[in-house]
């Protein structure tokens, strides 16, 4: 899987995990030098909170489009520390 932002592959693995319907990168699949934090936190009843990343790439930058579960609740451990993002905002396909 590939995940594709302003024509760059911003994470590339093949082994995804999904959730919900969300391939969830593994950290060591992601190429940071594309990220910043967020400040951004939300709360999944399940997963448990999850933090947020903006993109950049050449010049175009789109807040809060990535994800992720620092700490997730026991029923979420499979996606721990990896990287999902919202589809409407980046392109993820094989």
């Amino acid at each position: 899987m590939k995940a594709i932002f302003n024509d760059q592959v911003i994470a590339e693995s093949d082994q995804t995990e999904v959730v919900e319907g969300n391939h969830y990168f593994p950290p060591e699949s992601i190429k940071w030098e594309y990220f910043t934090e967020s400040n951004m936190q939300t709360t999944c009843p399940w997963k448990g909170e999850a933090s947020y990343y903006n993109l950049g790439v050449e010049g175009e930058v789109a807040k809060d489009v990535a994800w992720y579960y620092p700490s997730p609740k026991d029923a979420a451990q499979q996606i721990k520390g990896h990287v999902a993002f919202y589809p409407n905002k980046v392109e993820v396909k094989e």
